[in-house]
């Protein structure tokens, strides 16, 4: 949870900041609030740029910056907790930047134009970022909750790398045979394929009538159903969960058509959403989201922006790694003075999960209603389903569940408004038949998080070259067996590690 999400104003208590560079009164002084991958994607951009913004993030956990995504590979156990460190300490502090971890935010000050953290510190700003991200929200289970305020023990939420490191040993205890997972989201899809491999007996609970029932439409919200019970974990849909209570044998968890599910875990995955007080305290204007303009500022103050989760621009949040790191790069520039805005952004959507794929570009379920042409193709018993919603010729939406050997050219057509002829949507949504790696053209988009093509990937001459100067696999990790193949074709390249 990002600071500054309890509602009473605390008394300002002065503390001198005594932080390096607090005297060079030459230099603008950037305060980032929040660590996460928007702000730290911003840092890089700046970085980039060479600008000499005196810039200083201040994030709330303990950790370095880490991929919020790969979370759950953390818990699959997959990968160590600082495998997926986005940027060191030690590299905050080469490029001059002040990184202060665990430092919560408690308020904003506008008029005097500074923050102050929990230990009473006044950190002024010239210009103020707010990348507070998104918050867990606490579905209404009675019994979640223990009298003193504190969750029941079985309970875990998964939002932070101490969630996900409380639950990993939860489940590796000797008594943790069971897990519910409360929520059919790309999260709940995330952990229950990841506590599923750690050997954990898994079930979702969803309210909704299929799994992610914002992103995909009936008939491949039933697939990927079918897909995840192949893989060992059941699936209740159009039920919701009502009460947790505790039985000799272990907790049971009451759905509101009367099944108790027995369970040693239950994880909370329900959704999330924009982490707003501060702003709203400091008196920006909220709706869902920090209203933010072209410029990605504020609409209240001029001198505070934000990227990422927390923001709404034009009446729309987003909640996905592609976006915020748009906002990111287009907010460098503003911030260094080049003449860019924001118009909003696309929508790719990757599920990161061992043996599910599914990818969902735009909103194909609203598109589809609002006179949108589609092409649809399924195959029930290959656990396969894609379609893409097209107007004027040009693909505007999609869905693949179970195949996705064409998501680059899809998404490719889709970035660029290709207009297609009549039999190119349908053709698009074959499977390859070849068993020959697919050649992309070097303008071809290979992680759309980063916006990375198949040219930029042949131009490194390493997987480690690639994430440092692409960022390509640092997102939701859907990219990486695509890199790895593009580098290995490429004669320079040696030594591209598995």
């Amino acid at each position: 949870m990002q600071a500054g999400d309890r509602d009473a104003k605390p008394p300002r208590r002065f503390v001198v900041d005594m932080s390096s560079g607090a005297t060079d009164t030459a230099r603008r002084r950037l305060v980032v609030v929040g660590s996460g991958m928007a702000a730290t994607r911003l840092v890089e951009e700046l970085v980039a740029a060479g600008t000499d913004l005196r810039i200083t993030v201040l994030g709330d956990e303990p950790a370095p910056p880490y991929n919020r995504i790969l979370l759950s590979a953390v818990l699959e156990g997959t990968h160590r907790p600082e495998a997926i460190t986005l940027r060191s300490a030690e590299w905050y502090a080469d490029h001059g930047i002040d990184l202060r971890l665990g430092a919560r935010v408690l308020e904003i000050e506008r008029e005097l134009k500074d923050v102050m953290l929990v230990d009473g510190t006044i950190v002024e700003y010239d210009a103020l970022v707010l990348a507070t991200g998104s918050i867990p929200t606490l579905p209404p289970i009675r019994g979640l909750v223990r009298m003193d305020g504190s969750l029941h023990e079985a309970v875990h939420a998964f939002r932070s790398l101490a969630d996900c490191e409380r639950l990993r040993d939860a489940a590796s205890s000797a008594g943790a045979r069971r897990a519910v997972v409360v929520g059919g989201g790309l999260l709940g899809l995330q952990v229950a394929r990841a506590l599923g491999v750690r050997g954990i007996e898994t079930e979702i609970v969803e309210g909704g009538e299929h799994l992610l029932h914002q992103q995909l439409g009936s008939t491949a919200g039933r697939i990927l159903a079918r897909d995840l019970e192949r893989l060992g974990v059941s699936v209740y849909t159009g039920v919701r969960a009502v009460r947790l209570e505790d039985a000799p044998a272990g907790t049971g968890l009451r759905l509101d058509n009367g099944v108790t599910l027995d369970t040693d875990l239950v994880v909370l995955a329900a959704g999330g959403r924009p982490s707003t007080a501060l702003a709203r305290r400091a008196g920006l204007e909220v709706r869902r989201g920090v209203v933010v303009d072209d410029r990605l500022a504020s609409v209240s103050d001029p001198d505070v922006f934000g990227i990422g989760d927390c923001v709404e621009h034009e009446g729309r949040t987003t909640g996905f790694v592609p976006p915020a790191w748009e906002q990111a790069a287009v907010l460098a520039g503003v911030l260094t003075g080049r003449p860019v805005k924001y118009d909003g952004s696309r929508i790719v959507a990757r599920l990161r999960a061992t043996d599910l794929d599914v990818a969902v570009l735009g909103d194909p379920e609203h598109e589809a209603r609002v006179g949108g042409d589609v092409v649809e193709m399924s195959n029930p018993v290959r656990g396969s389903h894609r379609k893409l919603v097209v107007r004027d010729g040009r693909i505007v939406a999609g869905a693949l569940v179970g195949d996705l050997s064409r998501v680059g050219l899809i998404t490719q057509h889709y970035d660029r408004q290709t207009v297609l002829g009549p039999t190119e949507p349908g053709e698009l949504l074959l499977a390859e038949r070849s068993a020959r790696p697919v050649q992309l053209p070097d303008d071809a988009e290979v992680c759309t998080c980063a916006g990375v093509t198949a040219g930029a990937i042949r131009a490194c001459s390493s997987l480690e070259q690639a994430r440092d100067t692409t960022r390509a696999t640092t997102g939701c990790g859907g990219c990486a067996a695509a890199v790895r193949q593009l580098l290995l074709a490429t004669p320079a390249t040696t030594g591209v590690p598995q």
